[in-house]
């Protein structure tokens, strides 16, 4: 499987425009029973507004991918179009954007609503979280706290992330590297500390960590 990435969890962003609510829902979903369960519970909880728009993308087989939107009433390509599209330009998958409208009384012109559409999809996508999903490899690494800083600052420049940090006389570092990295990064480590430190494989697995 190749690696992809996803949104840690949900999120929620909200904003007015014309006296109009937008409020839009982010989710990590994994099937379009997943999605469109995501979907029902959103329209239940704002069963009183207008609107309520969804734009869902989910990985399919190969490069493919599994794509739907529905503008729920407003004009064409006005809300579920660009909902999509923030969805899109964000270079993740497996997740659904429904964008609430609450109308305020006052009609909104086509630009004004795409804008307003488009707006709170990438202000929820923005409160997201960020995960990838691949073969991950965790190394340990025992090092002095002189050290501590130095180390945990190269981590990042390998893709990789400090998943744990335990202090005690000294402090060892769980960092977790992607599949292929982890054999050149220990090399950096020796050249780093002048061969005083040495990352060591402990694991690998298979998952989603959140890189932001």
């Amino acid at each position: 499987m190749s690696e992809y990435a996803t949104i840690s969890g949900r999120s929620i962003a909200e904003i007015e425009e014309k006296k109009s609510r937008f409020i839009a829902h982010l989710a990590h979903v994994e099937s379009e029973e997943e999605a469109l369960s995501f979907l029902e519970e959103i329209r239940t909880e704002h069963r009183m507004a207008r609107h309520n728009v969804y734009a869902y993308i989910l990985r399919g087989e190969g490069a493919s991918e599994r794509i739907r939107y529905s503008d729920d009433g407003e004009p064409a390509k006005t809300a579920g179009t660009p909902a999509l599209e923030v969805l899109q330009h964000s270079g993740l998958t497996d997740l659904i954007v429904v964008v609430t409208r609450y109308f305020g009384g006052v009609l909104l012109g086509a630009g004004p609503l795409l804008r307003a559409y488009q707006t709170t999809a990438k202000e929820t996508l923005n409160a997201a979280g960020v995960s990838v999903v691949r073969r991950w490899v965790e190394l340990t690494i025992p090092c002095g706290y002189n050290l501590l800083g130095k180390l945990t600052q190269e981590i990042p420049l390998w893709d990789g992330i400090v998943a744990d940090t335990e202090y005690g006389a000294d402090v060892t570092i769980k960092a977790l590297l992607p599949e292929g990295k982890e054999g050149e990064f220990a090399k950096r480590v020796l050249d780093l500390t002048s061969g005083t430190v040495q990352a060591t494989v402990t694991g690998e697995s298979l998952k989603a960590v959140p890189v932001r």
